[in-house]
This record gives structure tokens, sequence and C-alpha cells, in this order.
């Protein structure tokens, strides 16, 4: 399997206005979580990140909101942000641009949220552009934990989150069955080591980036 698990130069440059980190100085760091909500894995997460008084973002997919309403107000309750993370995790290299833009729009009536990641990263510049244009916020990352990477151990993951991570990070985690093995012990450890380091874990929104929206 092959990807990126840093949002390296290259891609920077290829896609400057999609959002890769957040601009700061301080010891912050952005947690992320998509494809959830998940009955018990969602829980688990938030669980971890209660105990460390940790905001993080769950970009959601829209028919598991459908499925699993209770456990997306949890995360709401809790003082969390969520995002769009289209309605049946659809691959924008792959979708017509009609069929991929109808399907964010579905996932939407469910995610009241103008924040948008794309299922795999994967968005054509077309779409990207189309989204921005309406408003919304395409966010990426700054490391990719490789949790979903069923090759890969917790510790390989974790090798990569503590040697790639800065403040202003966004990091990416999946709360999902695939990535299970690796993010229960991966996300406890994350929290504690950076927590020690002296950082908090905020959540994204649409002000993250500091600038004048008008």
């Amino acid at each position: 399997m092959i990807y990126w698990t840093t949002a390296n130069l290259a891609l920077r440059l290829l896609y400057p206005g999609w959002r890769w980190s957040v601009p700061t100085s301080e010891k912050k760091l952005f947690l992320s979580f998509d494809d959830g909500p998940h009955e018990t894995i969602t829980p688990f997460v938030l669980e971890q990140l209660a105990m460390y008084n940790a905001k993080a973002s769950f970009f959601c997919i829209g028919k598991n909101v459908r499925d699993n309403i209770g456990v997306y107000e949890m995360i709401l309750q809790q003082g969390h942000s969520i995002g769009n993370h289209t309605m049946h995790h659809k691959n924008g290299w792959k979708s017509g641009d009609g069929e991929y833009f109808s399907d964010i729009h579905e996932a939407s009536t469910y995610i009241d949220s103008k924040l948008f990641r794309p299922p795999y990263g994967k968005l054509s510049r077309f779409q990207g552009n189309a989204l921005k244009g309406a408003g919304w916020e395409v966010v990426m990352w700054s490391v990719l934990s490789g949790d979903f990477d069923t090759h890969k151990n917790p510790s390989e993951c974790w090798a990569i989150v503590e040697k790639n991570t800065r403040p202003g990070s966004i990091l990416l985690f999946h709360d999902s069955e695939k990535a299970w093995p690796r993010l229960k012990e991966l996300l406890p450890k994350t929290l504690a080591y950076f927590s020690k380091e002296g950082y908090t874990f905020e959540q994204l929104n649409m002000n993250s980036w500091g600038e004048n929206r008008g």
C-alpha cells in the first residue's frame, strides 16, 4: 500500500488552498478521526480524549451518522467538532463531479458542518475549488498515522506520529474497525506522550486558520 504519511512540500504546493496544518507556534495539536461514528470504537475514542481534556474533530460518513445517531450526538455534546466525509465514502478520483457533490450534499443533511475531508484524500482540483467557492474548507492532514494499514503494527504507527508531529499539526486517525487493532494502542500513547510534552489538543473549526473571512 503506497500513501503519503506526511503532507510534504510537494503536496502543499500542488494544493495550496487546502488545509494541511494550523499556523501556530504554540504547543497545540489537532487530532482528527475519519470514517465514524462507530457504535463502540467512537465511544472508546471519546473516553480517551476526556481523560486528557482533549478536543478533536470527527470527519463523519453520513450513513454512519444515520445509523449511529446517538454516538454522533455524544461527539457534539462533549464539545468536539465535526466534518463531512461524504455520505458513502466516495473516492473523488473515481466519481463523476455531479455524483460526488450529490453525495456530499446528502451527507450534509445529517452533518451540519462546512469542514470537508475527502475519503482516501482523493479529490480533483476542480472538485476542491468548487467546494471552496461554495464556502467549504477542505481539510487534509499533516500526519497520517497509518492506523488503517493492516500491514503495520501499533509501534510502526507510533513511530510515524512521534517523528512527524509539530505544533499546529493535524493528525489523522480512524475510528473504524479496520484501524481498531492499531488505534486502541496508538491513541492512548499519543495522548499520554504529547500531554507530557506540554501540548494541548484542540478541535478544528472554520476560524482555525486565523483569517478574516468577511
